[in-house]
């Protein structure tokens, strides 16, 4: 890997010194991925960024310049696509999110003889529910969601949903900080199908999320990671490949997939409708297949992996049991994990689930509001009382 970031550096440099291009000559690559989901050359991995742009120059014969940006949510994601208030060529969206954008005609049909390596994604990815017909998205990582939890904190093994509404751990619990997820949590926690189109099962999830409301410590997505790490939270639902990653720093944590069910994903690699450079987006979902970089990715990120190339790599599978033990089996489960996939769901719901969020996320910022006001109304009195004392204190020395 190091003589690899050597090579993508030399490379730079000699286009630097002697190929005399102009900034006009310069193609560029809007890039819109989730937040720690890349390898960014950080911690002696490959910057696979740079090694794009250093392959584009020494094979395409062309100099670019990928302009990386990162989003906390799908959500997040699909709002500013859909406002026009940026211009992207490439965006990683879930699952879910592709189905949506899909019918939105927010995203364009690949011309797959561009992308020769989808040869080696495993067939199970291929023409899934969010695009039947595999037209407009290329697999790049997958998973579960399971719960991580801090075993000096919590005594016991828990195997569910339960640990995020225990009590004992009031002050201590990590919630999801978006709609989807955070309702997931309470769906599954009920047996109900996460994409329920009944408004009482809904009811249901928001109450159960108002029953919690007061036991958590934060609504978190990238937040997690450092609380968890430094021991600030007990329990938090999140990735499986995250939880590798925070377990590198605390040897305390620890994971289970919940016995009631959970969530699947596949996070996919797909081109906008209002990108500018669409031959350039292929060729890098191509570059983005090769070993050395599907390996890169995932090791730096802990997440699964649905390309063939990187689950056969001896070397991947080193490097996975080094930063746990059990790294295999919780990425790629030998026993089947109870799990479904979010699958988009009808205006009416969609509405309604977030309706749902904002009056909770609202009873939370106000309830911080009375909080506030009685603070500054507590402290207003003790300085009337202060000021009032010290006033009869001065009076009587001229008695």
């Amino acid at each position: 890997m190091k003589k690899t970031i050597v090579l993508v550096l030399c490379i730079l440099l000699t286009a630097a010194l002697f190929t005399g291009c102009n900034k006009e000559d310069v193609e560029v690559l809007n890039v819109y991925n989730w937040g720690e989901y890349l390898s960014d050359g950080s911690e002696g991995s490959l910057d696979v960024n740079a090694a794009f742009e250093a392959y584009c120059l020494e094979t395409l014969g062309k100099e670019v310049k990928v302009n990386y940006t990162t989003y906390a949510s799908n959500e997040d994601m699909y709002n500013k696509l859909s406002s026009g208030a940026a211009v992207y060529d490439i965006v990683i969206p879930s699952d879910y999110m592709i189905e949506k954008m899909i019918r939105e005609d927010m995203l364009l049909p690949l011309n797959f003889g561009n992308i020769p390596n989808y040869q080696y994604i495993d067939e199970q990815y291929k023409n899934n529910y969010y695009d039947p017909e595999s037209k407009y998205s290329v697999p790049y990582l997958c998973g579960y969601v399971g719960m991580i939890y801090n075993t000096a904190k919590i005594s016991d093994t828990p195997t569910d949903w339960d640990a995020m509404w225990n009590e004992a751990y009031s002050g201590q619990i990590l919630q999801f900080n978006n709609p989807r997820d955070a309702f997931g949590t309470a769906l599954y926690k009920l047996g109900y199908d996460v994409n329920t189109t009944t408004t009482s099962e809904w009811d249901e999830a928001l109450a159960l999320l108002k029953q919690q409301k007061p036991l958590v410590q934060s609504y978190v997505m990238d937040e997690v990671f450092n609380k968890m790490k430094n021991g600030s939270a007990a329990v938090a639902a999140y990735y499986a490949g995250d939880f590798l990653t925070m377990y590198e720093d605390n040897g305390d944590l620890a994971f289970y997939y919940p016995k009631s069910g959970t969530n699947v994903f596949v996070d996919a690699m797909c081109i906008p409708a209002v990108a500018q450079n669409k031959e350039l987006a292929e060729a890098y979902i191509n570059f983005f297949l090769t070993e050395e970089i599907a390996v890169a990715n995932a090791e730096y990120t802990y997440y699964a992996s649905p390309n063939t190339l990187v689950r056969n790599s001896e070397s991947y599978k080193a490097t996975m049991s080094e930063v746990h033990e059990n790294a295999a089996e919780i990425l790629y489960p030998s026993e089947p994990v109870k799990s479904t996939y979010y699958k988009n769901l009808d205006p009416d719901t969609t509405a309604y689930m977030n309706a749902g969020w904002e009056s909770l996320k609202v009873e939370s910022a106000t309830d911080m509001t009375i909080y506030i006001v009685a603070s500054v109304v507590l402290l207003v009195l003790l300085v009337l009382f202060v000021g009032v004392w010290l006033r009869k204190r001065t009076n009587r020395k001229y008695y």
